[in-house]
Parts: structure tokens; sequence; C-alpha cells
């Protein structure tokens, strides 16, 4: 069997294949892919001298394939339809009707915060999309989204990683919480002696016992106990209703749940720096029709749920 240089074959001659197929003309052929005649018989020449073979002769008025032509036929036209899907595909996205699965690196926060908003939204717009909440690590991030296991992430990236783009979504900051009935809330407020006073409850991912909080009280010459430490910031809430323990929370985290768990909020008697969740993604997928859609749904949503 005679091998076919597959790298030789230029694309435009399985299209011409196609057109003579269609038209059983040259001059008609030519007219379909809006060439001039002489290009379409040099196009033939040249798929006779690929396949070895006539492929089309001339048959009264029409051309009419050869056996070898009526072979290769089916193939060359399926191949040319898979190509046109795929190009096609790469190059749409229609929310409304796509079955595509999204990875979303998030942290319990960004998830709490940002998936109901956008799980409604999807329902509503695009209810054949799947979405998928992942942990990661940050200093895995950019692998991640590099190699495609995840196509955004969410969180604070004050370093993003190498080809990655982001974009700010809010900013937020700390407040304070604590029972409703806690012995030191006066007022709605609590002193600064007895924030330091109280024990303490805090999220850590890194297993340690120091935050943005000690810094703070360090600066006032003062230190906390921490008397509880957990990686999952959901439960603290809950810790503190049950407990004199007092927590410093990301402010929204606080306000859809201090009805729920009984708690008093209240601002910080010491000064922490807010800081800005934002939106993480490969710079290989910053065309991508589909993760553009979900960057603009999700920035959207911050705007239109009035996450702000």
């Amino acid at each position: 069997m005679k091998s076919i240089n597959l790298a030789a074959i230029d694309l435009n001659l399985l299209v011409a294949f196609e057109a003579l197929l269609e038209q059983h003309s040259v001059t008609k052929a030519a007219e379909q892919l809006q060439i001039g005649q002489p290009a379409m018989s040099a196009a033939l020449s040249r798929l006779r001298i690929l396949f070895d073979d006539e492929l089309f002769v001339r048959l009264g008025r029409q051309m009419q394939p050869t056996l070898k032509a009526q072979a290769i036929a089916p193939g060359i036209l399926a191949a040319l339809q898979q190509i046109r899907q795929t190009v096609t595909a790469s190059q749409t996205f229609e929310p409304s009707v796509s079955d595509r699965t999204f990875a979303i690196g998030s942290s319990d926060y960004t998830s709490f915060v940002l998936m109901p908003p956008l799980l409604k939204f999807s329902l509503q717009n695009a209810p054949s999309i799947n979405l998928r909440m992942i942990e990661f690590e940050k200093d895995r991030i950019g692998t991640l989204l590099e190699q495609g296991e995840i196509d955004l992430a969410l969180g604070v990236f004050p370093d993003p990683p190498r080809q990655t783009q982001w974009e700010p979504i809010f900013e937020e900051r700390f407040v304070g919480i604590a029972r409703r009935g806690h012995p030191a809330i006066q007022q709605g407020t609590m002193s600064l002696e007895a924030f330091a006073q109280f024990p303490h409850a805090l999220t850590t991912l890194r297993r340690d016992t120091s935050g943005a909080i000690d810094r703070a009280l360090n600066e006032q010459n003062l230190e906390r106990r921490v008397a509880f430490t957990t990686p999952h910031m959901m439960v603290l809430p809950f810790a503190i209703a049950s407990s004199d323990l007092v927590a410093a929370l990301p402010r929204r985290i606080a306000l859809r749940l201090a009805t729920v768990c009984n708690l008093t909020i209240f601002e910080l008697p010491v000064k922490t720096k807010p800081w800005t969740v934002s939106m993480l993604w490969s710079t290989l997928s910053d065309q991508d029709e589909a993760n553009r859609w979900l960057r603009h749904t999700i920035k959207a949503i911050s705007v239109d749920h009035k996450i702000f």
C-alpha cells in the first residue's frame, strides 16, 4: 500500500473534493468555493496525484466520481464535518444549551458568599451547566490552572502566579462576633481590654494560632489566647454561639449567620486592613468564550445580588 504523507496534505484539497462530489462540475465547484476555475482544476490535479486515481471523470456533461472516489468519500466528508464542528464549538459558547462542567477553586468562605447566587443564575440561564467546587492549596494554584484541573480560582492572591490573569470582585474586612448576651458586650461594642482578655476562636489552614488580629494586638502591647482553631470558617459562628469565645470573621459571613446563630456583631477595637477577593485564571483560557462567560457572570452577580 502506498504511504500517504499527511504533512503534505492541504486541507483545502479535501474541501475541493467535497465540492466536486456535490456539484459534479469543476466550474460549479469553483463557484461554490468562490475561487477561479483554473484554481479548481489545479486542485483536482493535485488530488489525483495524492490519491493516485482520476477520482472524477467526465461522463456526458457531468464529472462522475470513480469507484475510489466513492470509497473514500464517506471518510473525507465525516472528517470535514468533525473539523467544522470542532472549530465551531471552540468559537461559540451558548450557555442556554451548553452542558459544560466548570471546576472552580474556592474556599468555604468564597463558596458561601458567591455560590448561592451563581447557582441560582446558572439554573435559570444555563440549566445544563455543572459546577464543581474544589479546594486548593495556594502554592499549587498556578499548576492547577495551567493544567486545566480548575477553570477559575476565587480567593485572595497578593502574588498571582506566572501566566495567570486576575480581576478583583469585592473588598472584605473583619468584624467581631460574640454570642448574644455576651458579658463583654456593652451597648453593642467591646472594649480593647475585654477583647484581649476573653479567649478567641480562629480559622487557620496553617495549623498555627496567629493571624492579623494578633499583629494588631501586638501593636497595642496586648496578646490574646486562642482557645479553639479550625480550618473550616463556617464552624466558627456555631462555636461562638454556645460559648464565651469571641472571634473575628469576614463581614459577609457574620451578617448572614448572625440571626441564625444568635450572634452580636461588633466593630473590632483594633485596626485591621481590608482585603480584596479576586478571580484568578490561566492566560491559556483568557480568550475562551466559556471561561469569559463564567468570569463575567461571577462579576455580574457580585453587583446584582449586592454581594458588595
